[in-house]
């Protein structure tokens, strides 16, 4: 039996033991690929974070096609939890097992080999080809892509497409890529009450019955309608603490954390100020501090979805659905310099989990997506 050039890689790299921030050679192990192909490579480390920019200038002017992805993973969690250790992979019943198989390691060895398969055809390619990786994307994402792309926007670099290799289909590979990501937007609430004895309720302002009208409001608002690409806007609590532990005081303050998921019919502003306008209606003393851990970003339908939905359908025989359901990824980062973003990669349903996998049957066929994508884009 031939060997498979993406498994070969993908092994090597769930060996490494790159929970973030760590890389653990990832991405030397990978500009060492690279480099004779002829890219030019730029490691950016940030903090304890490992970046690499990695570009390969084409024979003629042309558009710009970036291949972005983290090769960090995030806990294994129990060893007895798993069948195997997690960095060291394994074969069961066709496919392999091992921490980031499918998030998001087997993406970037396909994505490697497609690109040493593509130079090797088309040496004279026009446009370039990049890669980013950082090993920062399932952290604080502080040190990562954000500021890989901080340095390209200073120097004036924007690109036109982009494929982030996150794991998108959910059944069958290629069923499902994603265009767009909803916006993140944090809260922690401090509701202000006067403590004191159950008891002697009059001599006291209890947070919790205070903030629970607002609650029921905010719960119950409709914050937009979505639109053709985003469903309606959710505000969900996450965390609700009060209270000193004993039975019988009442407390003196309460502290809420909550999140936005927001589409592109929303703004951040705007959904400030109607929070705002619903505690302030109900009369909740209170102090508050938001986060945003990402805009929402979306690319309609164009070259590239057009081109990574055609290759999809010679190697797959699927027509890939366009979604923007999910958590964030790095390519809100990306979307900022770049006109197209697209994430593709392979079925999400064990990432994260103990027994992390991918079908074996499906490396091949993805690194042949990403390859026949790229003979699309760069002629």
């Amino acid at each position: 039996m031939t060997p498979c050039p993406v498994r070969h890689l993908l092994e090597d790299l769930i060996r490494r033991r790159s929970v973030t921030p760590a890389d653990a050679g990832c991405q030397q192990q990978i500009a060492e690929r690279l480099a004779p192909l002829g890219f030019v490579l730029e490691p950016m480390r940030f903090g304890e974070v490992d970046n690499l920019w990695a570009v390969r200038r084409g024979a003629a002017p042309g558009p710009t096609l970036v291949f972005a992805g983290h090769t960090d993973v995030v806990p294994a969690g129990p060893r007895q939890w798993w069948h195997a250790d997690p960095f060291e992979p394994t074969e069961r019943e066709g496919a392999l097992y091992g921490r980031g198989a499918s998030d998001m390691k087997a993406s970037i060895a396909g994505i490697v080999v497609a690109i040493e398969e593509f130079v090797a055809a088309r040496p004279g390619h026009a446009g370039s080809i990049a890669i980013l990786l950082t090993s920062d994307e399932e952290g604080p994402a502080v040190d990562g892509t954000t500021r890989v792309v901080e340095t390209l926007r200073a120097r004036g670099e924007s690109f036109d497409y982009c494929i982030v290799g996150e794991p998108t289909s959910v059944k069958v590979l290629g069923d499902m890529v994603k265009n767009g990501r909803r916006g993140s937007l944090s809260g922690r609430l401090t509701v202000r009450g006067v403590q004191g004895h159950v008891a002697y309720p009059h001599l006291a302002r209890n947070p919790i019955h205070v903030f629970a009208p607002a609650l029921a409001a905010l719960a119950a608002e409709r914050w937009d309608e979505g639109n053709d690409y985003f469903p309606p806007t959710t505000w969900q609590v996450s965390n609700f603490n009060a209270g000193t532990g004993a039975t019988n005081v009442i407390p003196g303050e309460a502290v809420v954390d909550f999140n936005f998921r927001f589409s592109t019919a929303s703004t951040v502003e705007g959904l400030k100020a109607r929070v705002q306008a619903i505690l302030e209606a109900h009369g909740v003393e209170h102090s508050l501090a938001w986060t945003v851990s990402g805009l929402p970003f979306l690319t309609p339908r164009g070259a590239l979805s057009e081109a990574l939905a055609t290759s999809i359908r010679a190697e797959m025989g699927v027509e890939t659905e366009l979604s923007t359901t999910g958590g964030t990824s790095d390519g809100r980062f990306i979307a900022s310099i770049c006109r197209e973003v697209i994430e593709f990669g392979p079925p999400n349903a064990t990432i994260h989990k103990s027994n992390e996998n991918i079908d074996i049957a499906w490396l091949q066929p993805m690194k042949n997506i990403y390859r026949r994508t790229l003979e699309a884009l760069l002629p």
